[in-house]
């Protein structure tokens, strides 16, 4: 072997490239290319030792419930009962082994502690989930696998198995999603937008503590439009643990129903910040293509002043200079422009504000959704859509880091408990006007 090693070595030296060298053996001829043949034999020994260990591992289990072969036991508790085809899994599929059988006196079949783990994990589902995300088609399944021996007996690894497996576990994934308890997150602020996928419209939940980081809390299937379902994902906030008896900063896109579903259930609590983004994108909509630059690097100036008075006085100057000739622009601009100055009224660092004044979290959260979801032609669907956000959102979330400027949340956790006792005092002055 060292021989052909210094060989090998010399054909690189010489041509550049490893090439296959022949040996000649007392049987004959024999073809060898290291790399591959040494890949391949170590892999074939550790498959190979893996079901060996497993067969003598159950092997000796069954021995100490029955006994030694052969042994004659007078007060047997259990008898062998030959074997029984099964498979366990291995390397993203399911392989056949021969399992050893065991039954007591009473004829009842016992079950094999080692077997018993290792049937009641299914890491085939976590597998095929995690391909899938990666970007792995259920075509291409097999071929992202790493090969077996020939030997081997393998099944699972069909388009239609994987796609069965990824099915049901997406479903638990939405379903761990929608089950999270959220008393445990101190949240300071909480983003709510629509993400259209087709014909279906998601709206997501995205918290963010008093220590900048954030958290997945919720998806529901629906229409920005429609208050119901808005009221419906807030309901189910609370109902899981989200405290409405604090103030928060809620960040929304310009949907009007979800702007009322907020009010609805927080009232006075909600601090409604509205996306600057989407307030921009619905305004440039309104006006002529060769406005539309201008427009927006308008509107940039004025929230870049970081003064709430200065942007108002500016945006309503912009919105009387479109009203003449672009009426439509000019009322979409008016439209909640006080809300969008909301985080610039709390005196926040400039990257903390830039943050909290849009919705784009959100919208870089379901970018890892739609990239994994390209392959989709069709959204069958709802069911469809949320299990699919509910893979992306969390596969995104394992690469979650703190929110820019999340030094500064302190700031914002003074500013909302200054905002509860603004609400207490108020309350108080209107109680005793009442009594007067």
């Amino acid at each position: 072997m060292i021989g052909l090693l210094r060989e090998e070595e010399a054909a690189v030296r010489k041509n550049g490239k490893s090439e296959p060298l022949r040996k000649a053996t007392g049987q004959g001829q024999l073809l060898l290319h290291l790399p591959g043949l040494v890949r391949e034999a170590l892999y074939e020994t550790v498959i190979a030792a893996g079901l060996a260990c497993v067969d003598k591992v159950l092997e000796a289990e069954r021995s100490r419930l029955c006994g030694a072969r052969y042994q004659h036991l007078p007060e047997r508790l259990a008898l062998r009962a030959g074997h029984a085809a099964s498979s366990l899994v291995l390397g993203g599929r399911r392989v056949a082994v021969s399992r050893p059988r065991a039954r007591g006196v009473d004829g009842h079949e016992l079950s094999l502690p080692s077997w018993r783990e290792w049937s009641a994990r299914d890491p085939l589902t976590e597998r095929a989930v995690e391909q899938m995300v990666l970007g792995v088609s259920t075509r291409r399944y097999a071929r992202s696998l790493e090969p077996l021996p020939p030997a081997a007996n393998e099944h699972g690894i069909s388009k239609s198995a994987v796609s069965e497996r990824f099915v049901y576990g997406t479903e638990r994934k939405l379903a761990e999603l929608m089950s999270r308890e959220l008393s445990k997150f101190c949240l300071t602020a909480l983003f709510i937008d629509g993400v259209h996928f087709d014909q279906h419209v998601v709206l997501a939940a995205v918290g963010v503590d008093e220590h900048g980081d954030k958290h997945v809390l919720g998806l529901r299937e629906g229409a920005t439009e429609n208050a119901t379902t808005c009221k419906a994902l807030l309901a189910d906030l609370i109902e899981r643990g989200l405290d409405p008896g604090h103030s928060l900063l809620v960040v929304i896109d310009g949907a009007k129903a979800l702007h009322k579903a907020v009010v609805e259930v927080f009232g006075a609590k909600a601090l409604i910040q509205r996306c600057r983004e989407h307030k921009k994108r619905n305004v440039s909509e309104a006006l002529p293509e060769r406005l539309r630059g201008a427009m927006r690097t308008a509107m940039n100036q004025a929230y870049a002043t970081r003064d709430a008075k200065r942007a108002r006085r500016l945006l309503d100057n912009l919105a009387r200079r479109l009203e003449d000739q672009h009426p439509g622009a000019a009322a979409s601009l008016r439209e909640g422009l006080d809300e969008t100055l909301t985080v610039m009224r709390l005196g926040l660092p400039e990257n903390l504000e830039r943050v909290l004044s849009s919705t784009n979290l959100i919208e870089n959260l379901f970018s890892r959704v739609r990239e994994i979801g390209r392959r989709v032609r069709r959204w069958q669907s709802g069911t469809m859509v949320l299990r699919w956000s509910a893979a992306g959102v969390l596969e995104a979330e394992r690469s979650f880091r703190k929110i820019a400027g999340c030094r500064a949340m302190p700031m914002l956790v003074a500013a909302l408990r200054a905002h509860d006792a603004k609400i207490v005092r108020d309350s108080t002055v209107d109680q005793a006007e009442k009594a007067a």
